[in-house]
């Protein structure tokens, strides 16, 4: 149930729904075992679309059945089958060609798009194409003119049988052998598929130069307007403008305008130069009212000696003076320097401001205020600063002379505690001189006992000291030496 198309361009294999059209299948298979289809061309090629074939003629209007050699004319075609419905969803999709009449004949086509519901019950899909979806994509990308006629013919040089479930209907007539084609066939107007397409054949050299510079710089020209240079890939340069180079860099504007002037009135007369030193870069151009004139002065001043050098003359390939309108068409060149010329310059300050910079706050209104509004608000602010800065150095003030309060409190303790202690040594030695006697007889109770007695008043200080130490009871002994 498949078919081998062998074409000018390669092989495609398409398989056959033969349980769901059984006559359109029969009628493709019988008529590709006859060789119907040898020579065929491929008379329609859409891009992205369909192929189409199948006509013997090559015009597309032509094509019989299989039933027609077998029953006559009146069978030239046959009635569509529609049931089961199968849909153009993929590209290779094989269907005959409805004549107009819901009828088909030998002319059959193959889809190169996807979802094409549109040719759904109208024509009946028999088969796909498995294999040479290369050769399929290479048909759909050749060149055609505006009816879709391929420029090159593309053909089908044989069909082969793969598998054939039907058997031969009686009265149908096989050929030994594939049968030549004959003058009409082979005769389409068109480009043969065997010929070769060469454009350089028979040209000279310097014609193949020639046209591979031109080609060069069409290329040039069409990727200078994608990137915006150009306004048109096909815009020619000004005829009344000449280019002059070879320049000495002495010679001036206006030495090149009193020499050239001689051959017609001057527009303008510009030596380049550099735009940091201004020094001359030794090339100018010059722009005449008439193309005559330029044309006059381009015969006449090429190689002429002016300042010690001898000139070049050639016409001007430049288009940076063309005023047109960039990607988009709505600003110009002019335009987008005067942009970068204001944006490069600093900005003045201006007179308004925005309230929001002068006191930021949550879910404030931005509000445009005058600088005086502006000044007030800062004046407020630095006073309020100035106060909060008293008020701190009021209270750090007050703290330092809390410290020095403490210290001096601390050092008297300390003092008193000395004291005491220097008394109660004295005390120790006293009572050892007049009771000798009797601390030599009681000598171990007596020791513990004065121990006992010097520690307990010991902690007693100590504990006086703590409580006066506390910083409640220093704040109001300080607070009512003041009242």
């Amino acid at each position: 149930m498949a078919v081998l198309l062998e074409t000018t361009v390669g092989d495609l294999v398409i398989d056959l729904y033969t349980e769901e059209r059984p006559r359109a299948c029969l009628n493709f298979l019988k008529l590709c075992k006859v060789k119907y289809y040898n020579y065929c061309l491929i008379h329609n090629v859409q891009r992205d679309f369909i192929i189409q074939t199948g006509d013997p003629m090559g015009t597309g209007r032509g094509g019989e059945s299989i039933f027609c050699q077998l029953y006559g004319d009146q069978a030239r075609f046959f009635e569509a089958e529609k049931v089961p419905r199968i849909k153009h969803k993929k590209k290779g999709t094989v269907s005959m060609v409805n004549n107009g009449s819901d009828q088909h004949g030998s002319q059959f086509l193959i889809t190169t798009g996807e979802n094409l519901d549109y040719l759904d019950g109208v024509h009946t899909v028999f088969g796909e194409v498995t294999e040479g979806m290369d050769v399929l994509k290479t048909i759909n990308e050749t060149f055609v003119d505006k009816d879709f006629i391929p420029y090159q013919d593309i053909r089908i040089n044989h069909t082969v049988i793969l598998d054939d479930p039907f058997e031969d209907p009686p009265g149908l007539s096989v050929p030994d052998r594939s049968p030549e084609p004959t003058k009409e066939q082979l005769d389409s107007g068109r480009i043969g598929a065997d010929e070769e397409i060469d454009d350089m054949k028979g040209r000279s050299a310097d014609e193949i130069e020639e046209v591979e510079a031109e080609k060069e710089a069409k290329t040039r020209a069409i990727l200078l307007e994608m990137v915006g240079d150009l306004p048109d890939a096909d815009i020619k340069p000004p005829e009344n403008v000449l280019f002059v180079c070879k320049l000495n860099p002495v010679t001036t504007d206006e030495d090149l305008e009193i020499i050239f002037s001689r051959f017609g009135p001057i527009k303008s007369c510009e030596v380049i130069r550099d735009w940091k030193t201004g020094e001359s870069l030794c090339y100018a151009f010059i722009e005449f009212e008439k193309e005559e004139d330029c044309e006059k002065a381009y015969f006449k001043m090429d190689n002429v000696l002016i300042d010690d050098r001898r000139i070049h003359v050639d016409f001007s390939q430049s288009v940076a003076k063309i005023k047109w309108k960039g990607k988009g068409g709505q600003y110009t060149k002019d335009d987008f320097r005067e942009y970068e010329n204001e944006r490069d310059k600093p900005s003045k300050p201006s007179s308004l401001a925005l309230k929001e910079k002068v006191k930021p706050k949550q879910d404030a209104k931005y509000d445009l205020v005058l600088d005086e509004d502006i000044e007030e608000s800062q004046t407020s602010q630095s006073h309020s600063a100035k106060k909060q800065k008293k008020k701190k150095h009021h209270h750090s003030e007050d703290e330092e002379e809390d410290r020095r309060t403490k210290k001096s409190k601390d050092s008297e303790r300390k003092h008193e505690g000395e004291r005491c202690r220097e008394k109660m040594k004295s005390e120790k030695k006293d009572r050892h001189r007049s009771r000798s006697r009797s601390q030599e007889r009681d000598y171990p109770y007596s020791k513990q006992k004065d121990k006992y007695r010097d520690d307990f008043r010991v902690r007693d200080w100590d504990k006086k000291a703590d409580r006066n130490r506390s910083p409640k009871k220093s704040k109001d002994k300080e607070r009512s030496k003041y009242r």
